[in-house]
């Protein structure tokens, strides 16, 4: 197993793994609460090495191997975060990959980077999820806790400790919606989304595409899918979009 390289990123360490190749350099961005090494980041690291082309992952702060705790972190934090990886453990033209909360990252960070992305791939893309996932899916229970403690507690079906989600987290994120304006990237954009996905509905992907201003950007459901997108035919799915910047 490859052992993890670490950044400083103001007052924690990131985790990140880096194999080297020709341009472009592809980036992994992870979703909420996931880590470096999960099932899409194996397989694009694996499709990577055998196309030659140099693959970067990295944790999120509070995520996997990096530093800092998960109920400390902002949205902003995070992007931040991605953007340190880009500007200094990478070079040349970027494929940024982002999963579910990684898609809205990766779209942050192409919109702050554009002159070093070449294309952009959205799996079940979460963006704008605090306020349109998160803050609208919490009942009157935990919104009542979020005002007097500053914290509550979500349910998952990826973690049976479930999700601490913090006032903070929701109130912060406001500060980096993208749906509400048009989304100034002219890079080219793949969409793929599930249409049974139960945690991001498929017409959250259909409304980044709308607002995205450049022309080359598409958007592809598949039927059954689900928000992992994980299974032997979503990731030949994700491989063959990729190709298509690699080639």
């Amino acid at each position: 197993m490859l052992e993890a390289n670490f950044i400083d990123c103001g007052d924690c360490r990131i985790a990140y793994l880096a194999e080297q190749g020709r341009a472009p350099t592809v980036i992994f961005l992870g979703g909420f609460n996931s880590h470096m090494r999960g099932t899409k980041a194996e397989a694009l690291a694996e499709h990577c090495l055998a196309a030659g082309h140099g693959f970067v992952r990295f944790d999120y702060s509070g995520h996997g191997e990096s530093g800092g705790r998960f109920e400390q972190a902002t949205i902003g934090a995070w992007a931040a975060q991605a953007l340190a990886v880009i500007d200094r453990v990478t070079h040349g033209s970027l494929v940024l990959v982002g999963s579910s909360m990684g898609a809205w990252i990766m779209l942050l960070s192409a919109v702050a980077r554009p002159g070093r992305i070449a294309a952009l791939i959205g799996i079940a893309a979460a963006v704008d999820m605090t306020d349109r996932l998160i803050g609208r899916g919490l009942d009157a229970r935990q919104h009542s806790e979020l005002r007097e403690t500053g914290s509550t507690q979500v349910a998952s079906d990826y973690d049976p400790q479930g999700y601490t989600i913090t006032r903070t987290l929701l109130s912060e994120g406001r500060n980096h919606l993208l749906l509400n304006a048009p989304i100034s990237i002219d890079a080219p954009l793949r969409l793929l989304h599930g249409t049974a996905d139960r945690d991001v509905p498929w017409q959250l992907s259909l409304q980044v595409l709308e607002r995205v201003t450049g022309h080359d950007v598409r958007l592809q459901l598949v039927k059954d899918a689900e928000h992992r997108f994980s299974t032997p035919d979503n990731l030949q799915l994700l491989m063959r979009t990729l190709d298509e910047f690699l080639d």
